[in-house]
Formats: structure tokens, sequence, C-alpha cells
């Protein structure tokens, strides 16, 4: 197999070449990650945006859709789901409530916690959202063959599980 001639195998090769001292094997798997999420974010934006959302709003509109009937969820488990902060969960939740995608309500639990629940507007909207989103998913996963993504989901699922675990214990 011949070596790859794309961005990062160019600045693997200069780096080489100007700091033969270090191993810089990590960029090729590093680098190549990192530039890819970058293409993969802006390619799925743009399903997002067709809908008036940005990535934000459409992790949370997902994350109240795929927690089932009744759609809701605590803003504090909106924020832990979508790994963002309080503070900007908050901002997601109002620009969505303003839309009329959410509503927030006092919690039946707790006295001083709130509920945001998906509107009917809101599931609707995410439904067609959701099923442009995952045919974007197709068509960008469309140059690996079926066995390669099968491979690589295995690979990143076993990193990604390695990278969480210490996540987890920590909490």
């Amino acid at each position: 197999m011949s070596e790859p001639s794309d961005h990062v195998a160019r600045i693997k090769r200069d780096w080489a070449r100007e700091r033969p001292d270090l191993d810089v094997g990590p960029q090729g798997v590093i680098g190549r990650l990192h530039r890819l999420a970058a293409h993969l974010t802006e390619q799925l934006c743009v399903v997002y945006r067709r809908y008036g959302l940005g990535e934000g709003e459409f992790d949370v509109l997902a994350t109240l859709r795929r927690a089932g009937p009744p759609f809701e969820r605590a803003p504090g488990e909106l924020a832990a789901f979508t790994m963002v902060t309080t503070g900007a969960m908050t901002k997601r939740i109002d620009r969505l409530e303003r839309d009329g995608l959410v509503t927030r309500r006092p919690s039946e639990h707790d006295g001083r916690g709130r509920v945001v629940a998906l509107t009917p507007a809101g599931k609707d909207l995410i439904d067609r959202a959701f099923t442009d989103h995952i045919r974007n998913e197709h068509r960008l996963l469309g140059d690996l063959t079926t066995e390669e993504a099968a491979q690589l989901e295995t690979l990143l699922a076993a990193w990604l599980t390695r990278v969480e675990a210490p996540l987890r214990t920590d909490a």
C-alpha cells in the first residue's frame, strides 16, 4: 500500500524532517480525525440549518425526542446528555422555547426543579430533521464499504470507551 499524500501526510513529513528526534506517528490518526471531524461537522450543520437549527439546538431536540413519551427531561439531564454547561443549556432552551419547540414547567417531583418538554411542533421538526440527518450520515459514509464502516465503528468505539472510562469513574 502506498503512503497517503493527504494534508496530514505532508505535515507529518515536514515534522519528521524538522524534528527527526520525535515520533510524529500519532499525527496520522489524531490529525486525520481532527480534520475529518471538522469536515463532518460542517456537512451535518448543513442539514440542521435547513431546519433553522444550530448543532446545539438539534442536539437538545434529539435528546428530548429519544427520551420517549412524554419527551421531556430536566435541564440538568439535558446538559449531561449533551455535554455542555448548564449556562449553555439555558441559552439553547431559551431559543427553542421562544421558537415554540419546547416548553418549561415546574417539576412535579422537585419544587425547585424544572422540566423541558417537546411541543408538538418541536416533535414534528425533530422527526423531519432527524430523517434528513440520518440520510446525510448515510451519504457521508458512502465512500466507505460496509466492512470499512463496521471496522471503523469498532475501532472508534473501543478507543472512546477507554478514553471515557476515567470520566465515568471520576463522576
